[in-house]
């Protein structure tokens, strides 16, 4: 009896892959075609109905036509669906970005972002969710912990914002501002009030995976307690990390406390050192990020710290309410103007 020829395992995997790369390509295509489709029924409706009948008598006409599709079509055209299409026509009247729009992201993304009110915060999250490949709960999460308000491009003029997030749609070139972060929130580490350095490195190497999501796209860890010798003299870099988006080394220095200023010289040490032992030939000069629990504004505006490469940031073990994290991050946001008004002067 001849024996039946078996594919090989490496055909198998091959045709898996092929197959499950079809499907992601029909998924990807059906998706568009809907968001596009949706976005299309809320500019007719804004076009013939919102426009000439106002308020109440416009929205009970939606309501009306709500139940005519629902009843043709089936569930999915309810009332709330209508005002979806509405509000996305009305944030994109641009046909052109809404192609682009609807190729690169889900409509459960769409929906969550036009409700963002600032233009400039539904561009950040419309590309960070491209760069880091967002799952729509990760993009609520974002919203929730205000990462846009956290991170170093929000406390920029309006003209580099804008220009760092060209740069990153047309040429996926991410700059530092657009991922370093102030506050880093870190209330997955489970550390109650009282702690040692040790204890915060110890608890940030055990969840890993969720500190590298924190810290955002691209970075990949190197070394724990890196030692580096100076003159006899030893010295550790707490952290170390890689990140391939910016091409460049970048050593957390933890701190329990508020920000002293003799943190900086310790930390230029490392970086030069860095610079000139452990950065490869193409590679960008190395950032340091010093987290602490507090900051001090006026000596770290003094330091001139970003012309070291140093980011200083505090970093929370707790979420706080929003209400208090968005006091919290108008008062950085209305200092980094400030700063940028005297610099103007």
């Amino acid at each position: 009896m001849t024996e039946l020829a078996l594919p090989t395992a490496h055909l198998v995997a091959d045709l898996k892959e092929l197959i499950q790369e079809a499907r992601r390509r029909t998924a990807r295509k059906v998706n568009a075609e809907l968001s596009l489709l949706y976005w299309n029924v809320g500019t007719r409706i804004r076009t013939e109905i919102l426009e000439e009948e106002r308020a109440a008598y416009g929205q009970e006409i939606v309501r009306t036509l709500a139940k005519q599709l629902n009843k043709e079509f089936g569930r999915g055209w309810s009332k709330r669906q209508l005002d979806y299409c509405i509000r996305f026509a009305e944030i994109y009247p641009d046909q052109n970005i809404v192609h682009t729009l609807c190729a690169q992201l889900s409509w459960s993304h769409i929906r969550q972002i036009i409700y963002l009110e600032d233009d400039l915060k539904r561009q950040f999250y419309t590309e960070m969710c491209q760069l880091e490949n967002w799952s729509v709960r990760q993009l609520a999460e974002r919203t929730q912990s205000m990462l846009y308000e956290r991170t170093a491009i929000s406390k920029k003029p309006e003209e580099t914002i804008r220009a760092d997030l060209e740069k990153l749609r047309e040429e996926k070139a991410v700059s530092p501002d657009l991922l370093l972060k102030d506050p880093y929130v870190l209330d997955f580490l489970g550390l109650n009030d009282r702690y040692l350095e040790k204890n915060l490195e110890d608890a940030i190497l055990r969840e890993l995976e969720q500190f590298l999501l924190e810290l955002g796209a691209g970075f990949t860890f190197v070394a724990r307690q890196k030692r580096i010798q100076l003159d006899d003299d030893d010295f550790y870099l707490d952290l170390l990390f890689y990140n391939r988006k910016l091409k460049r080394l970048v050593v957390i220095d933890l701190k329990l406390g508020n920000f002293k200023a003799e943190y900086k010289g310790q930390m230029e040490l490392y970086l030069r050192w860095l610079a000139r032992h452990e950065t490869e030939p193409g590679e960008e000069m190395p950032l340091g990020i010093i987290l602490c629990t507090g900051k001090k504004a006026q000596q770290i505006e003094l330091l001139e710290l970003d012309k070291s490469g140093i980011h200083v940031a505090e970093y929370l073990t707790v979420l706080p309410p929003r209400a208090e994290l968005e006091a919290k991050l108008q008062r950085s946001l209305e200092t980094a103007q400030r700063r940028l008004e005297n610099k103007g002067e």
